[in-house]
This record gives C-alpha cells, structure tokens and sequence, in this order.
C-alpha cells in the first residue's frame, strides 16, 4: 500500500479523449456548428492542444484538459 501511494504522488495532468472534447463542444455549444473531428485532429497536430504522447497512429488522441479549457477562454478573449 505504502508503494502504491509513493506513486500516485506524481503531479499528473488529467487527459480527455477527443472524443469527449467533441461532445462537450456540441454539448455546451462552444461553437456552433461543432467543428469536425479532421479541424480537431489538426488542432493536436498544430500544437492548438497539448496532446499525450501516442505510441501509435491507431491510438486515440488524449488531450489534456488544462490546455482545451485553456483554448475555450482564449475562445472569449478575441
């Protein structure tokens, strides 16, 4: 038990699928009409959201939440 909490220690980013980044778009209406899953890719690509690193190109896209929610008040400020 004692290594297990030694571990979780670590200052860890929490990490969203683009897929529920798409969702929350739709949801709370952030843009409208959403934008398309190939605009969202482009944007992890570009640097737009700070990704986890993937070890495949099959894998899915984890965004990490600080950097979305980072954009959406960029979003605001133009």
């Amino acid at each position: 038990m004692n290594t297990i909490q030694h571990s979780l220690d670590l200052p860890l980013r929490t990490k969203i699928r683009l897929s529920e980044i798409e969702r929350l778009i739709r949801k709370h209406r952030i843009i409208v009409p959403p934008l398309s899953r190939r605009a969202l890719i482009s944007m992890c690509e570009d640097g737009t959201f700070e990704t986890a690193r993937r070890t495949s190109p099959s894998q899915c896209w984890l965004v990490y939440e600080d950097s979305f929610l980072d954009w959406v008040k960029r979003l605001d400020e133009k």
